[in-house]
């Protein structure tokens, strides 16, 4: 007997405001940039990417293609995506 297997999208298990903010912060704990740009891709695919465009005012494709672990969003793109998914980033001494 096999055993089946999904591919797991973190997009899926980020429903609440409070998931999202501890799942990037997560990621901002890690300092990696990839790491931080798919993080950022999985919560606006949570809210909808269509919709996070629309308030951006940036194209679907190209925050697919910003948000992935190969992206490089400029910091821009993702002041205004944290905008659109209602997330701030903070500074804090380190």
């Amino acid at each position: 007997m096999k055993t089946k297997t999904r591919v797991w999208d973190a997009a899926e298990h980020l429903k609440t405001q409070e998931d999202m903010a501890a799942y990037m912060a997560g990621a901002l704990e890690e300092g990696d940039v990839a790491l931080i740009a798919a993080a950022l891709g999985d919560i606006a695919r949570a809210q909808g990417m269509t919709q996070i465009a629309r308030k951006t005012g940036l194209g679907r494709e190209s925050l697919y293609k910003a948000l992935s672990q190969e992206g490089n969003p400029e910091l821009a793109t993702v002041l205004k995506v944290c905008e659109a998914v209602g997330l701030k980033l903070k500074a804090e001494p380190a």
